[in-house]
């Protein structure tokens, strides 16, 4: 499994990359590994700010169905047209598979979250 290091990553499996005044956010390799075939990526709050902990769309998977939780306090800018085929998140959880384009309220908020080493002690790697 892959967790670069450029990246930053929440208790809830997800990961956020900071670019300019915008972030991406996706879940991890772990996760996506975990879930196992994704199958439907549900994000419906393009537009909306939406609290750090607060879901923003649900991710189904064969075995189940789970809440995608916002890192930060981010208005969601984009949705990642190209999950139409979710699979990709499967295939390329860190680039082509990114779920929600955000801008954070207080980018200093991601500095908070954890950095790869602190993840894989989180997921026992």
């Amino acid at each position: 499994m892959k967790f670069p290091e450029t990246l930053k990553y929440t208790q809830d499996d997800e990961w956020v990359r900071i670019d300019g005044e915008f972030a991406y956010v996706g879940i991890t390799d772990y996760a996506q590994h975990e879930l196992g075939d994704i199958v439907f990526v549900d994000v419906d709050c393009e537009g909306d700010t939406i609290d750090a902990g607060e879901a923003f769309g649900s991710i189904e998977a064969v075995k189940t169905v789970a809440d995608l939780l916002m890192p930060v306090k981010a208005e969601v800018v984009e949705f990642n047209a190209a999950l139409e085929d979710a699979s990709c998140i499967n295939n390329d959880p860190y680039e082509a598979g990114w779920i929600i384009k955000i801008k954070p309220a207080n980018m200093g908020d991601i500095d908070g979250l954890m950095d790869a080493a602190a993840y894989k002690a989180k997921i026992g790697m």
